[in-house]
């Protein structure tokens, strides 16, 4: 069955035109790119120092036999930066003003195992698009043992959801790198998706049989080949994706699934009385914004109302941009949901993840 969602273009406040505006302004005034500047060209080069540094420890027989994991641990550390703070801005075109440099860059997430394309599409067209609505949202999507929408199937194991659903996370890179991509490709062929958001099929069925082979390549046979057991390996390579794929989910899940947020349905046809940009502030929350180095290390993603709304600016400008959101939102009086404390964050999901897992719940749209 395919569903529909049609936002209302009815804005009679003009909310999200004043927000504009102001936003624009901000640039205007400071005579600033909307895009990335130095300090994002120069957390790229530590963030690709940590992950080749981890790498060379690991080829250059640094660190050999069991302490091979130590380099693995760091790889995945690596990964899940490039993934936060790199890939993600040049997905989205925010990283440069350059189109040919984001294309570049986008091809970090080949670099560490994932496909840039199947990720454009399920982040940047549906999710962006569509965020917290059952059936379009695959974030939200029914996951083995993970129940993450209220109106998703709920199974007698879910209650315990809550307790095990922080080890499931540690798998999510692995799951994704292993077979997810494929599924989605073949998914996105096949509903003719991939042609309407203007790629080619067998262009990028081609590009990632290459990436992937690549990848696990110079991951797991050239380590093997230069003498590390392939047991050590295997368990490293496990280690490293446990890491990476641990703090990426978490730092997702706490951005739409924690209360406050407000989860829908998508029905064959769905007329929304929300605006796109007002469904955005009504499904989306922040967490930690005052804390600097958590800002650094998750590539500003938890000021994710300020992404969602302009998710073609780069993540430095975030923090700025939060204080001309807030008082816009607080003055067209619409939530504003922020967690201060990254704990208060993670202790509101493991409530959600218990309501929805016990069929009691919470966030539904009214």
């Amino acid at each position: 069955m395919e569903y529909s969602v049609r936002f209302s273009r009815k804005d009679p406040a003009q909310f999200f035109k004043t927000l504009r505006e102001r936003v624009n302004g901000y640039f205007v005034e400071n005579q600033i790119e909307k895009t990335g500047n130095f300090k994002m060209y120069f957390k790229t080069v530590v963030i690709m120092a940590i992950f080749l540094g981890g790498y060379g420890l690991l080829v250059g027989g640094v660190l050999a036999g069991w302490s091979a994991l130590i380099a693995y641990a760091i790889i995945g550390f690596g990964v899940a930066l490039i993934g936060l703070c790199i890939m993600h801005d040049s997905n989205h075109g925010s990283y440069s003003k350059y189109p040919w440099v984001n294309k570049l860059v986008s091809y970090s997430m080949n670099l560490v195992g994932a496909s840039n394309f199947t990720w454009h599409i399920q982040h940047n067209v549906m999710h962006h698009s569509y965020t917290n609505i059952y059936h379009m949202d695959e974030d939200i999507d029914d996951k083995p043992f993970l129940r993450l929408s209220p109106y998703g199937k709920l199974k007698k194991y879910h209650k315990f959801q809550h307790i095990y659903a922080f080890f499931l996370y540690c798998f999510a890179t692995l799951s994704w790198i292993v077979s997810k991509d494929f599924r989605q490709l073949y998914h996105y062929n096949k509903s003719g998706l991939t042609k309407k958001s203007g790629f080619n099929p067998t262009k990028e069925t081609i590009e990632m049989i290459i990436s992937k082979g690549l990848y696990y390549f110079y991951i797991l046979v050239l380590p093997i080949m230069l003498g590390l057991n392939w047991g050590i390996a295997l368990l490293g390579f496990v280690i490293m994706h446990a890491i990476a794929g641990f703090i990426i989910t978490v730092v997702f899940q706490l951005a739409h699934v924690v209360e406050g947020p407000e989860h829908f349905e998508a029905e064959e046809e769905t007329n929304s009385e929300n605006t796109w940009a007002i469904h955005q502030i009504k499904t989306t929350a922040n967490f930690a914004t005052k804390n600097k180095l958590v800002t650094w290390l998750v590539g500003g993603l938890n000021f994710q109302i300020e992404h969602h709304l302009f998710p073609s600016i780069c993540h430095v400008h975030y923090p700025e941009l939060a204080k001309i959101v807030k008082k816009t939102v607080e003055e067209f009086d619409l939530p504003y949901y922020e967690y201060q404390q990254l704990a208060k964050a993670v202790n509101s999901h493991v409530k959600v993840l218990k309501s929805f897992g016990t069929g009691r719940e919470m966030g539904m749209a009214s």
